[in-house]
Order: C-alpha cells, then structure tokens, then sequence
C-alpha cells in the first residue's frame, strides 16, 4: 500500500487529502485482519508512531475502529495497543437466485451478523427480487438500526454485471435482461447499491479473508443453482476485463458432443458439469452446498458414484486450462463444486495433473473455498464497505 506523507515520514502538513488517504490505508489494513497492533501498523505503512496514534485515535472516534489491551504475557516492555473493526458500519448483501433471495448483515472485518434465505416457489422477476430484498431488509433493520448504521448495499448477481452503473446485462438462469437492478433497489431501500458479478466477488472475499489470503494469483471457481462461475487474481489485481465480464469459467468447452448452452455455444462446463444433476442423482431438491456435500458422501448409489466420476473428470478440463493459460498459485473451489472435491479431492488432483502442462502444474494447489455460505455475503458487502474504505472521513 502507498502511504502519502511529508519527507519527514508523517503528516507534518494539514493536507486533508493526504489525511484522508492514510485513513483510507489504516482501516484497510485494520479491516482485513484479525487484529492488528499499532506497532505493526507502524511498520507496515511506515508512518511513525505519534501520526498512526492520531489516526488510529480518529478512527476510533468516528466508530470504525475499537482499541483493545494485547495479552502481555511473555512480553518484554510495554505491549502495543490491538485495533480491531468496529461493529457501528454494517453492509447489506444480498444475492437473488433462481430459487432463493439471500439477505446479510455484514460487519468490518468481514463479520457475517446475520444471514436470511429466503426460498422462492418459481424464478424471480427483477422486480420481485426487489420486493422481497426490500422486506428482508426492513426486518432486519429493526435489529440492527439502533446501535449500527448501514453504509450501503451490495449485490452479488449471478449473471453479467455492467460495472459503472450496476445494470444486469444477462442474468440466463434468472431471465433477466438489461436490468437496472441497482437503481431499483436503490429506490425501494434508500441506500446507495452497487452490484457485481456473484462469482467475482466471491474470488474477492476468498482471496481477502478465506484460502487465498496473503496470495497474489489465484482462480476461483463456484458452481450454483444458476450454474458456474469465475474469477482470478492476477498480480494481486483482480482480472475484470474490459467491461468486468472476464473470468467466466463456466462458459470454456469441455465437451465438443454436448448440448447447447444458454450462451449458445455447445459444451459449455456449467451444462456438463451441474448442481441439478447432483440433486437429482442423489433425490434431493432444495438444500445448500454443506448438505448436498452431506448426501453425497453418505450415499452408496453406484448412479450417484457414476455422476460424481463424470463431473469431476469433465472439471478437471477446465481447471487445466485454468493452469495452463493463468499459472495460479491457487485454485478455490466453492459450492457444489467444493462438494464435489471434498467427496473424492485424490481423483481431481490426478485427473488435472495428468492433463496439465507440468511446469504450471507443479506451483498450483487446489482447495476448497474456506468461507462456505458466507462467501457471497462477505463478498456483496465489499462493495456496500468500499465508500468507507476508500474515505473513512465520509462516515
């Protein structure tokens, strides 16, 4: 991170935009912890410490940070101050499926609060999707308005998101075409909205605070009821493309013989690679990821034996090229996809090393996505925090 000061190493000047900005970098760094001290902050900006104190005492004030005593066992001199997320600014998530309406309440931090699933009985409209987060919202509120204040909103759409203005270009499974999604919920909210691609922002959440902490190129893969998505990380950047449609994973072929997709390709991964299959090899209809995963490896069905073989063979192509064209550090798996390396990891790992080009092969890991249903919450809420992030001075 870039730290704005005078030559002296502080802020000797009273420039409110150099202000602004190493608050901007304090509650970054506070934010993507689990607690931080105050010398560690010191070292890692390079401000020196009177300034990180006046700051830190700022931010403190404004409610955005908490300050507490470190254990002092073992330590040798006076121990520095641990400042974590304060719990005041919360960020609303919300992601519409084709058979649910998921609301969250997210604290700094990436503090998951509450989280409501809403089921649905048929596809929602847009405006119905509206509708039922507007509800979801307003009952929440009543639980968290007194002691909190909501920054704003973020919606994780599983589908093509237009970046600057939140208009959902393609939603294929939702039906949704050129909809004004966050100028909808705006209206019905009152709160600022931004929406984004669900699988991006999933591939922000995991590589911020879940398996590719610390990581600085990684690809994400989640598979959903509305099918499969992606995203990578490329030098620590997140790889959005020129409109912030890149890293759609679950449209490469896999299958030139395949059906044809929504897209109108033929062979796409998400048509061969699918949670409904799952569902329905196992005989189940509307549960989450932890318990299809649950059914799978209790089930002894050499039918649901067959489909979970032939999904992850059919994966494994995808994740090839994945390493072959991008040379990750890390690939995360997450939904259904995630249940499908937990129930056998060892045949994935072979099938995509088999088909891998071993130089690339060789620094890659597979994991499982570490923030399971919190994932897309964690998500949708960065994009609710980055106003604040971004001006801490505006809260």
């Amino acid at each position: 991170m870039t730290l704005a000061g005078t030559a002296a190493g502080g802020l000797g000047n009273s420039n409110d935009s150099v202000r602004r900005h190493n608050l901007s970098v304090l509650l970054r760094l506070v934010h993507r912890s689990d607690g931080i001290s105050r010398s560690q902050l010191t070292r890692q900006t390079g401000l020196n410490r009177s300034t990180i104190a006046a700051l830190v005492g700022e931010l403190v004030e404004r409610e955005l940070v908490v300050e507490s005593e470190p254990n002092s066992r073992n330590q040798v001199g006076r121990p520095s101050p641990i400042v974590r997320p304060g719990p005041r600014a919360l960020g609303i998530a919300i992601n519409p499926e084709i058979d649910s309406i998921t609301v969250g309440i997210v604290g700094l931090g990436g503090t998951v609060l509450r989280r409501v699933r809403f089921s649905v009985d048929h596809v929602p409209s847009a405006a119905e999707a509206v509708a039922i987060s507007a509800q979801l919202i307003d009952s929440l509120r009543e639980e968290f308005d007194l002691a909190h204040r909501a920054v704003g909103v973020g919606v994780a759409v599983p589908g093509l998101v237009r970046t600057h203005d939140g208009l959902v270009r393609l939603a294929p499974h939702l039906g949704w075409v050129d909809e004004p999604l966050a100028e909808m919920l705006e209206e019905a909210i009152g709160l600022p909205v931004v929406a984004a691609n669900d699988a991006r922002l999933g591939t922000l959440a995991e590589s911020i605070f879940g398996a590719g902490r610390g990581l600085t190129d990684l690809v994400y893969l989640n598979g959903g009821a509305s099918g499969i998505g992606g995203g990578a990380i490329v030098n620590g950047a997140p790889l959005r493309g020129i409109s912030g449609y890149a890293g759609e994973f679950g449209h490469t072929l896999v299958n030139s013989s395949g059906v044809i997709c929504h897209c109108g390709a033929r062979g796409c991964l998400e048509t061969e690679v699918s949670r409904s299959s799952l569902l329905r090899a196992v005989g189940l209809a509307d549960v989450d990821a932890d318990e299809l995963e649950n059914a799978l490896l209790a089930s002894d069905s050499p039918i649901v034996a067959a489909e979970i073989i032939r999904q992850i063979d059919t994966l494994a192509i995808t994740l090839r090229n994945a390493i072959n064209t991008l040379n990750p550090q890390l690939i995360v798996l997450g939904g259904f996809l995630g249940a499908l390396y937990a129930v056998d990891a060892a045949r994935l790992e072979l099938r995509v090393g088999e088909q891998s080009l071993p130089s690339a092969r060789d620094s890659v890991r597979i994991a499982r996505a570490e923030l399971g249903t919190r994932l897309l919450m964690i998500g949708a809420a960065e994009l609710a925090f980055e106003s604040i992030l971004s001006d801490p001075s505006s809260f």
